[in-house]
C-alpha cells in the first residue's frame, strides 16, 4: 500500500495491514525469475528448432522462415491450452510463457473456450477478442504512431 493511501487508515485499518503483512507469504522471487527464464527459453528452443525444420526441409531462408515458425508456434500452444496442458506449463513457468507469442495465443484460446457454450458466433466469436483485443488495438495504433513519425523523419531528412 502506498503511503499516501496509508496516512488515510484510521488506526485500527494500519493495524489490520500490519498484521496482513506479517502473515503474508514471501515469494520466491529468484526461483520464480530461474524457472520463467527456463520456461521461455524452452519456448524458444522449440522454435528455433521448427524455423530450422522449415530451413532445412522446405529450403526458405531465415527471413521468410519466420512466418510459418510463428503459425506453428501458434497452433501447438492453442493445442496445449485446449488439452488444459498449457495452463499447467504456465503455472510452473509463470511470465516465461506469458511473453513470447504463445502467451498471446493462450490468452486468446483459453477466452474462447470459456464461453464456448454461448455457441461459435457470440460466445466464441464475440468473446474471445475481449483480453487480446486492446493488445491488438494498441499494437496496431503504435504500429501507425511509427510509421507516421518515420515518414516525417525521412522527408524532412531528404530537405
Amino acid at each position: 500500500m502506498s503511503s499516501s493511501k496509508r496516512k488515510n487508515l484510521n488506526p485500527v485499518q494500519q493495524q489490520y495491514q500490519d498484521f496482513a503483512r506479517a502473515r503474508e507469504p514471501q515469494r520466491p522471487i529468484v526461483a520464480n525469475c530461474i524457472r520463467a527464464f527456463i520456461a521461455g527459453g524452452i519456448i524458444c528452443t522449440i522454435g528455433q528448432g521448427i524455423q530450422l525444420f522449415f530451413m532445412t526441409y522446405f529450403n526458405f531462408d531465415e527471413k521468410t522462415a519466420g512466418d510459418p515458425t510463428v503459425a506453428v508456434i501458434i497452433l501447438i500452444s492453442v493445442i496445449l491450452t485446449n488439452l488444459g496442458i498449457y495452463d499447467h506449463i504456465a503455472q510452473w513457468g509463470g511470465a516465461g510463457t506469458a511473453v513470447p507469442v504463445t502467451g498471446f495465443a493462450n490468452t486468446i484460446a483459453s477466452a474462447s473456450l470459456d464461453h464456448k457454450s454461448e455457441g461459435f458466433v457470440l460466445g466464441v466469436g464475440g468473446n474471445m477478442f475481449k483480453i487480446a483485443g486492446p493488445v491488438i488495438v494498441y499494437g496496431v495504433f503504435s504500429a501507425f504512431v511509427v510509421a507516421i513519425a518515420s515518414v516525417l523523419i525521412q522527408s524532412l531528412g531528404g530537405m
